[in-house]
């Protein structure tokens, strides 16, 4: 591992793989949110926000349901 930056608070090692290690001061390894957020902080690694969730599609429901009756109204022989 290479040391690539190193502070009061922590090291930042890149492994062989690519990915990242942050070692504390206190020589313990800092992982979840908090190695998140140095390696944020120092731009070593980007994210992209979550994609929306789709909201259900009603229009093509509506649609379909509107094509059936004008189907089922064609369908039927007008009685007069």
């Amino acid at each position: 591992m290479e040391v690539v930056k190193k502070t009061g608070e922590y090291t930042i090692y890149k492994k062989k793989s690519g990915r990242y290690g942050v070692q504390g001061s206190n020589k313990k390894w800092i992982n979840g949110d908090e190695k998140i957020k140095i390696l944020l902080g120092e731009g070593l690694i980007k994210t992209t926000a979550p994609k929306p969730a789709e909201a259900p599609a009603e229009e093509p429901a509506e649609e379909a349901s509107a094509e059936a009756t004008e189907t089922a109204e064609e369908a039927a022989p007008a009685t007069e």
